[in-house]
Formats: C-alpha cells, structure tokens, sequence
C-alpha cells in the first residue's frame, strides 16, 4: 500500500518516523557532545528542561505562547550560539565555555522534544505542529 502524502501540514508515515530519529539522533549527539565540552551531569539534568519555562506565555494567547515557544524551541540560538563559540576559537580566541554549552543544551532540548513529536508551534494552537498535531488524531 503506497504510502499517503502529508495532508494539512502534517507529516506521516516513514518520513515523519525518519525525523523523529533524525532527531533523536541530534539529542543524542548534542547530549555526547555535552559531556565532551565538560558540562556535567547536574547541571545538564537541572537546566534540561529550561527552554520550556516559556509555556507560560501561552496564558497571554496562542500567537504569543507560539513566538515565546518557537524562540526557544528553533535550532538558530543554539546553531548561532555553537557558531559562535567554533568562530572565537578558529580565530585564535575563545568564548566563555556558557556560550558553547548553552547551545548544546539548547540543542539536546530541540531534538528530545522533536523526537517525542512536539514540533515547532502554529499560531492556531500549542498542539498544531510543524510535525503535525500533537494529542488524539
């Protein structure tokens, strides 16, 4: 049976399983790679869950709950962050060991979330994803 084309922005079938491990793969790999960097295990398990300290802003309405989340749900803070820090060093200079480990933090998060299917949000409600909706189909 061939495989169905993703309707209404939702992703489905093999492919949206392939990004859901693309993902994981990316937790998996910032996760290693924060270990490398010297970050630690406590503050990793304590700071893991940051990010979503913005869910809050989805009291003051969808659209703004979906700008506060996807802030801090995208991978551009962390890439910039990670950019920055591989920047500073290959010009023979070096950023405060945070700025790395910030990004990789951030990253982990992003891939954790995305591997368990919470995507990016919609501004028509927390549970419409880049990934599709989240919650009963």
């Amino acid at each position: 049976m061939p495989e169905r084309i993703a309707q209404n922005g939702q992703v489905r079938g093999g492919v949206r399983m392939l990004i859901r491990l693309e993902e994981l793969g990316l937790f998996l790999t910032a996760t290693a790679a924060w270990a490398l960097a010297g970050g630690g295990l406590w503050p990793y398990l304590l700071l893991f869950f940051a990010p979503d300290l913005g869910l809050p802003a989805y009291r003051a309405g969808a659209r703004i709950g979906a700008v506060v989340y996807n802030a801090l749900h995208s991978l551009l803070l962390p890439l910039a962050l990670i950019g920055t820090d591989l920047a500073l060093r290959l010009a023979g200079s070096e950023a405060p060991r945070m700025v790395l480990l910030a990004g990789l933090l951030l990253l982990a998060h992003a891939g954790f979330d995305r591997a368990l299917g919470y995507g990016l949000k919609y501004a028509s409600g927390f549970a419409d994803t880049h990934l599709g909706r989240i919650g009963r189909k």
